[in-house]
């Protein structure tokens, strides 16, 4: 007799894992062309207001027009959170400060019927993590609890320090053998059945009446984590509650200062930017954006055609404007011939699809400037005059097709 039990475990598993691992694909090939789609959208209501008269009876339809898309928006990022396929800002963070951070909103969103316990170890080990989207993990952890105890109950939040020592097979695919950070969130809720469990992850998927949800939190959930290096690990059983355990690496790098505000750049600029996007409409809105604010804006469908207007422009070219990846050429690329040629211009990449944008990290750890799809005429700007305005040309960026 030979017990097996272990290895179906691990082919269900890895089923799973590939399944995940192509709607995964499907959410950001979707994301990407909505994001383009809705650059347009929301830049040209933005543009309206911007041309039109205030007070008009038309504010409120456009009003409308932005909200939609601004839903929309969400939504697509949530879409490329799943699919692992975010820029994220990683630093090094204390766990800890995170948790009791949320935990301050958490109270009022959960409700009186909810009690909300926290445990948190002292000296917790560092990890290295984009605190912004840790939050946004902890506080979807947290709604889904909520909504899984509708008449009340406990939730329960913990971080300890925790070494997997891979002595089991399934120890070593949850995660490598090392040493990490664990954040457990519990409710006493619902609980959840194997076949419940193995399916919420997945984009859409929801267990909640119509109304009460998209089925979007979770996935993020698990995209967030997977592209932060770590792990997620589900126990729950109808009627007992669930338990959500994520594993983050340790790192021994000190907690880096707090970096002080700055103040808010204005918008309008002279310089000359040459803007390259393959599509049509995106590329309309960018250099509707820019003239509005005073710049000097030349235009290239791809990167062939910058090249030549590069050639012929007598004057400088301050910023290069590009789209990641175009036909014939990467925005990548097309940054590489320039620099020679205009080795006093900077570079701002834009891409509504991450996966296509991925930073390197020359020496001085100087990072690529990125503008991610949609973004508002006022987010052009601001990054626009930011880039313009920074010290030394943008870094270069490793393009994956």
């Amino acid at each position: 007799m030979v017990d097996v039990s272990e290895r179906r475990q691990l082919e269900d598993e890895l089923r799973q894992a590939q399944k995940m691992e192509a709607v995964g694909r499907l959410a950001g090939g979707i994301a990407h062309d909505f994001n383009n789609l809705l650059t347009v959208i929301m830049g040209q209501t933005q543009l309206l207001r911007l041309r039109g008269e205030r007070h008009t009876p038309q504010d409120g339809e456009v009003a409308v027009i932005e909200k939609a898309a601004e839903r929309a928006a969400e939504l697509t990022r949530q879409l490329v959170a799943f699919s692992r396929k975010q820029v994220l800002q990683p630093k090094v963070i204390d766990l800890n400060a995170v948790v009791t951070h949320v935990g301050t909103m958490l109270r009022r969103v959960i409700g009186e019927r909810v009690e909300l316990v926290m445990s948190l170890k002292p000296r917790l080990w560092h990890v290295k993590a984009d605190p912004g989207q840790i939050e946004q993990v902890i506080m979807n952890l947290a709604l889904n609890a909520r909504d899984a105890m509708p008449a009340g109950g406990r939730l329960t939040m913990t971080t300890t320090n925790v070494t997997v020592e891979g002595t089991s097979q399934r120890q070593r695919a949850l995660a490598p053998p090392g040493a990490y950070v664990a954040l457990t969130v519990s409710d006493t809720g619902f609980g959840m059945d194997a076949q419940t469990q193995s399916r919420i992850f997945e984009p859409f998927f929801t267990t909640k009446e119509i109304g009460r949800g998209v089925g979007l939190g979770l996935s993020t959930v698990y995209g967030i984590v997977n592209q932060s290096g770590g792990a997620i690990r589900v126990d729950s059983e109808p009627g007992g509650g669930s338990t959500f355990t994520i594993y983050l690496a340790r790192v021994d790098d000190p907690i880096p200062p707090l970096e002080p505000s700055r103040p808010t750049k204005a918008l309008r600029g002279s310089e000359t930017i040459l803007v390259v996007e393959d599509e049509d409409e995106v590329r309309d809105v960018v250099l509707q954006a820019l003239g509005i604010n005073g710049y000097s804006v030349l235009q290239a469908c791809d990167g062939r055609e910058a090249l030549a207007i590069a050639d012929r422009q007598p004057g400088p070219i301050h910023l290069l404007v590009t789209d990641v990846v175009m036909p014939h050429m990467n925005g990548r690329e097309l940054a590489e011939q320039l620099a020679p040629r205009r080795p006093e211009m900077k570079v701002l990449y834009m891409s509504g699809y991450t996966n296509d944008f991925v930073r390197s990290q020359p020496a001085g750890d100087q990072q690529p400037a990125f503008l991610q799809k949609p973004f508002s005429c006022e987010t052009l700007g601001q990054k626009v005059r930011g880039v313009l305005d920074a010290g030394a040309p943008a870094a270069l960026v490793h393009v994956h097709e």
